[in-house]
């Protein structure tokens, strides 16, 4: 089948200006779809933004291939708005929601991506809120760090490219379902939302199923996690007890293998000087690569920490040809999905301001008939078969699940789901392998079923279940499929009309390919590591946030194939890397780079837009005000906050004395509750909040008005709230958590006789034989 560009026919309007809109018209863009992007007469602020070069980077990376338009409410841009099939909006340049939906046809989809969304308390106050006060909100930035120590953001602006994760796959699958007869959807999608879920949410989530009993509130880094070697620095993660034992072995403290308190992580945080001690006296005699080399053998996931100058040069990224060179000359990552069936289209040249006034010419599509329910959600003709653990391809089977997809997830009888067994209740706990948070919070809207692959009736079921699906996803190293035999051809064989997404961590090639990769290893090779922490100490990973990342990412290439698949009826192989992924949202820095010669860094909680920027310490315990001057009228109103009108409005002036206004800030914060400090720098007009950790988000006004938590009901976990998704359907009611994550083995029976059609006698025969089991094996 020749390769085809998903979106080829599909128009898309592009209202905005900054990151999160431009990347979500971009993941179009890639796959094929006419970009037309609507820019007021100065144009997008993102083309005069630079770190510190010449200006356009960034904007060339967000912007190639699509084509601008000047206007607002003039004839051409109103045409527009009635010919299009996906309208992305983030409601800037004087924007409405009603005004888009008075042009727009009745099968068109509108997603607008702000702050807090559309309604809510922070809503109605007018709170004004760049990246980084957000992460103070959502719970980032409070558990990060040590406790005692500044706390510290995650650096690259990523919860403007998480909000564009989010977007680009529900505008994908609810256009789909537009073009298949259902209606066009008004989408309404919070930054503030997606955050709290890939940000905040583990901890979050941790205290909402674990109440008190959850331990992980205070501010904290990994250990072990980033450590100076003799030539650079180097990443480790330790996620199992295995993986934590062979790091001892590893650097040649074997003796300690059974310290029971170095092998819990409140142990090793309590006695971390100590550790870490021991662990940069053997790192920082040896190279980063043999270290590397030393940790793979071990199969301890591991990275060399990536950076701007150093990222082009990795031997895995080279030999796969992650980067490739734009048509004005920037390196690059590539779109981070492939397949031989997927076209997308290569890094082009952005438009001219303007260039394409009176050249675009969308007639307004013919009324389609209407098949479908309005209730009906977008995927709702589709069933998945669910291979996926841990957390990234959770995330991306979830996605989808909820927006009506029956997905079936198989565990194994020997391996179920590792996260089942994550930070949870000790094995004492009568089925204590219910109770992991992540693993609550990212199977919902699921069927779960026991499947041992390992066994020849195991395996034969996979393949009847794969035989009756559309979707196969599966997220192990690239070995495990390969050994059960349920790599492509076997699927293919199995069922022509399925789509196979697989989503291993580095690739199906590559030196890499074999490598175990967890979010905290594609943190240190991407950069994100490199662009969080304090400016004079060590890089620090961000946590967590690849993983949601990297499944959205998957959930969007799957909806693109399943787009090739309704035209053709023909199913077809889809990788969708984790690390690729990772450095399609963390590439701004790697851009400043090639085009500019500048090494982009971490530098604490300062950063772009917004000078000063910081979180100063108030009275109380280990509290925090974050603030975040982004305009000449915050800068005027604390200069005379601190008594200091000297000081101007101008943001060069602040920067340029940035240590020294730190002092200031910090003694006139010192003298005031938190609660109160945030008050008077929201009325001065300064952008401000309290530093809150994440349990606080389960009675976050905003959160709780907008219906973000919903209630589950778990048969063994009791009732919890839990996050859903960070978007509503406008004019529907937000629900869209319809049952919980399943219990082990829960739906077993009502799968393979109701769907694959086996009687109960075959039922006792499998799981006589160990194919299938009410409970994982060995507990």
């Amino acid at each position: 089948m020749a390769a085809q560009a998903p979106f080829a026919d599909w128009r898309v309007l592009e209202l905005s200006n900054g990151i999160a809109v431009s990347y979500c018209a971009k993941m179009f863009a890639d796959a094929g779809a006419d970009v037309v992007k609507v820019e007021s007469p100065q144009g997008d602020s993102m083309r005069g933004w630079s770190a510190g070069g010449e200006p356009g980077a960034l904007f060339g990376y967000l912007a190639a291939g699509k084509k601008s338009v000047v206007g607002h409410d003039d004839a051409e841009v109103t045409a527009l708005l009635a010919g299009a099939d996906v309208v992305l909006t983030d409601l800037t340049d004087g924007w409405t929601l009603d005004d888009i939906t008075a042009h727009t046809g009745w099968s068109a989809v509108v997603v607008a991506v702000t702050p807090f969304g559309t309604t809510g308390p922070y809503v109605d106050d007018q709170l004004v809120a760049n990246e980084f006060i957000l992460q103070a909100l959502c719970g980032s930035i409070s558990g990060r760090g040590w406790p005692g120590d500044e706390p510290v953001q995650a650096g690259g602006r990523l919860g403007e490219w998480l909000a564009a994760s989010f977007a680009a796959p529900v505008a994908a699958a609810a256009a789909r379902h537009a073009t298949r007869g259902g209606r066009g959807e008004v989408i309404d999608v919070s930054t503030y939302e997606a955050m709290a879920i890939a940000m905040g949410g583990l901890s979050a989530m941790s205290a909402s199923v674990l109440g008190a009993d959850s331990l992980l509130h205070q501010r904290s880094l990994e250990l072990p996690s980033i450590v100076p070697t003799a030539d650079g620095n180097v990443g480790f993660c330790t996620i199992t007890a295995q993986q934590f034992q062979d790091f001892l072995i590893m650097i040649d403290r074997a003796e300690l293998v059974d310290d029971a308190e170095l092998a819990s992580f409140v142990g090793r945080v309590e006695r971390r000087d100590e550790f870490l001690d021991m662990v940069t006296q053997w790192t920082q005699t040896r190279t980063t690569q043999e270290i590397v080399d030393l940790a793979v053998a071990f199969r301890i996931p591991v990275a060399p920490i990536g950076s701007p100058a150093t990222l082009p040069m990795v031997d895995h990224f080279v030999e796969r040809g992650v980067f490739v060179q734009s048509e004005i000359g920037v390196l690059q990552p590539r779109v981070p999905y492939r397949s031989d069936a997927i076209a997308t289209r290569p890094p082009g040249l952005p438009p001219l301001l303007g260039a394409d006034n009176g050249r675009v010419h969308w007639p307004p599509r013919p009324a389609r008939p209407n098949l479908a329910e309005a209730s009906t959600l977008p995927l709702s003709d589709i069933r998945i078969t669910d291979f996926t653990a841990f957390w990234a391809g959770p995330v991306a089977t979830q996605f989808l699940g909820t927006l009506g997809a029956d997905v079936i997830k198989l565990e194994g009888v020997r391996r179920a789901d590792g996260m089942r067994f994550s930070a949870g209740r000790p094995p004492d706990w009568d089925q204590w392998w219910e109770w992991g948070p992540v693993f609550l919070c990212s199977n919902n809207n699921k069927r779960g079923i026991s499947v041992e692959l390992s066994t020849d009736a195991g395996r034969a079921l996979a393949l009847e279940l794969i035989a009756a699906s559309d979707l196969v996803i599966e997220n192990f190293s690239p070995r495990v499929m390969e050994n059960f035999g349920l790599q492509w051809d076997s699927v293919h064989a199995a069922n022509p009309r399925a789509v196979m997404v697989r989503m291993p961590a580095f690739g199906l090639d590559g030196p890499w390919r074999d490598r175990v990769g967890f979010a905290q290893t594609m943190e240190q090779a991407t950069g994100m590591a490199w662009m969080t922490g304090h400016a004079d100490g060590p890089p620090v990973i961000p946590r967590g946030v690849c993983d949601p990342i990297a499944g959205l990412h998957a959930a969007f290439a799957a909806v693109a194939a399943l787009v090739i698949r309704d035209r053709d009826g023909t199913g077809m192989h889809v990788e969708s890397t984790m690390v690729e992924s990772a450095l399609n949202v963390a590439a701004e820095m790697l851009l400043e780079h090639s085009r500019n010669g500048i090494q982009m860094r971490r530098e604490g909680n300062r950063g772009p837009g917004a000078a000063p920027q910081g979180v100063y310490r108030c009275q109380g315990d280990d509290e925090w005000v974050a603030l975040a001057a982004t305009s000449d009228v915050a800068r005027a109103g604390l200069a005379a906050l601190i008594d200091k009108p000297e000081l101007g409005n101008e943001e060069a002036g602040w920067r340029e004395r940035a240590d020294e206004i730190d002092k200031l800030l910090s003694d006139w914060t010192a003298r005031r509750p938190v609660g109160d400090a945030v008050a008077v720098l929201r009325a001065a007009q300064v952008p401000a909040a309290r530093v809150t950790e994440a349990a606080a988000l389960l009675s976050d006004p905003q959160l709780l008005a907008r219906g973000f938590w919903e209630t589950v009901d778990h048969p063994v976990a009791g009732s919890f709230r839990c996050v859903g998704m960070p978007f509503t359907f406008l004019g529907k009611p937000r629900r869209w958590i319809r049952h919980g994550a399943p219990l082990y083995g829960q739906h077993t029976s009502e799968v393979l006789a109701g769907v694959l059609g086996h009687s109960e006698e075959e039922l006792a025969e499998l799981r006589a034989a160990g194919a299938t089991s009410v409970r994982p094996a060995g507990l």
